[in-house]
């Protein structure tokens, strides 16, 4: 029996050697690493902060804490039968239970008020400056609400009542299992507050996503954007305010959007590397990717979509606040709105940003005057639009419309 025991004694060490040498290692060799990392950068901070990212890290931090309540709890074990031994009474589990649900709810509370303090100060940032940016955030609100009120009310009930239950010898649990009115209030009242949400949701997301201005609503601004490995390619409708159509097949190192000439709205198309949006303007972005799967992203107006190849997806949404009000508001001379793609899609994922100015109308139609057309010097000889009868029309159609001005 004894040497069986040492065995199991054996083994038990045998595991803790295993953990702690794999702990040092993996904390060696991350340290290693993100030092290197740092060093390169000019970042010291990175040298401590690397340290802690490490998967494996959390992992075996995980298995030792099971590992030492497994031992707390056969230490509690060989404590109760030793009382039970000696003629004593032995734990009481019930009550034990029913502290550690208590604790738990403790605890769990102070873990809640944490990530509410710390993590929820990440989720928004700052107003939403988009008309539809603002009722999605009043939604983000109610949801959180009227969530957080069930969460708490069920958790109290729930640890209340295992606290308060608890097993005894003193009563019997009553049998209760069935009751049509509880069922039908838990079942009706959910569905209802569900409805509604899902119903204000659907109908913000098909304002967002609508391909079509409503009868009444001024045109919106038509602005492509096209996601690859790593960057965001940006178009404009030229002075016809249309965009012309594309077509995969025709991408080139020179048409690196594959844009068709056969439509003529084409012809007069600009390319942009700024996303300069006129505020108070409704703008629809036409988003598509190329490669893999982007997401757009720009969080200030609560714009994210996926960008995915082949399937064309849309945004429409009107910006509330020129980036110089938002300098002035926030006090900071720096502040710029931002494309983010916010899928991992490689390597260089993190650099795949683009700079988003808002500006007045006035300003808009100055800058966009400034823009060089998408169909380059280049293009044209290689499509040889010179002989093409409908680039041909298109120019003397353009010419005729600025002699009318």
């Amino acid at each position: 029996m004894a040497f069986k025991h040492l065995i199991n004694y054996k083994k038990i060490f045998s595991l803790i050697a295993m953990f702690l040498l794999l702990g040092t290692n993996l904390l060696m060799a991350q340290s290693t690493s993100s030092n290197a990392t740092a060093t390169d950068s000019g970042d010291t901070s990175a040298q401590t902060a690397g340290m802690w990212t490490t998967v494996g890290y959390y992992v075996l931090l995980f298995l030792v804490v099971c590992f030492i309540v497994a031992i707390v709890g056969k230490i509690f074990k060989v404590y109760d039968l030793t009382l039970r031994m000696q003629g004593k009474s032995g734990i009481n589990w019930n009550n034990a239970m029913a502290v550690g649900f208590i604790l738990f709810l403790v605890f769990g509370a102070v873990g809640v008020y944490y990530s509410f303090t710390v993590h929820g100060a990440m989720t928004l940032v700052g107003d939403a400056q988009s008309v539809h940016g603002k009722t999605l955030d009043t939604m983000f609100w109610v949801t959180t609400i009227i969530t957080f009120a069930v969460f708490v009310l069920t958790q109290v009930l729930l640890f209340g009542f295992a606290f308060k239950y608890k097993g005894s010898d003193k009563r019997k649990a009553y049998y209760y299992p069935h009751n049509n009115t509880i069922e039908k209030i838990w079942t009706v009242a959910p569905a209802i507050v569900l409805t509604i949400l899902v119903v204000f949701g659907f109908l913000t997301w098909r304002k967002i996503t609508n391909t079509v201005d409503a009868k009444g609503e001024p045109a919106s601004l038509q602005v492509d954007v096209t996601g690859h490995q790593f960057a965001w390619e940006i178009r404009y409708p030229g002075k016809d305010g249309r965009l012309g159509m594309k077509n995969y097949k025709l991408i080139n190192g020179t048409n690196k959007l594959g844009v068709s000439y056969d439509d003529k709205n084409s012809f007069d198309d600009l390319q942009a590397d700024t996303l300069m949006l006129p505020v108070n303007k409704s703008v629809r972005l036409n988003i598509i990717a190329q490669d893999v799967i982007h997401s757009v992203y720009m969080p200030n107006f609560r714009v994210q979509i996926n960008a995915v190849p082949g399937l064309p997806t849309y945004f429409k949404f009107t910006p509330t606040k020129t980036t110089a009000e938002m300098r002035r508001d926030l006090d900071q001379a720096d502040f710029n709105y931002h494309l983010y793609c916010n899928k991992i899609c490689g390597g260089s994922h993190y650099n795949m940003q683009k700079l988003v100015v808002v500006v007045t109308e006035a300003e808009y139609q100055k800058w966009l005057s400034q823009q060089k057309p998408y169909l380059s010097e280049q293009l044209k000889k290689e499509l040889k639009l010179a002989d093409n009868p409908l680039y041909k029309q298109t120019l003397l159609q353009n010419r005729l419309a600025s002699n009318n001005l």
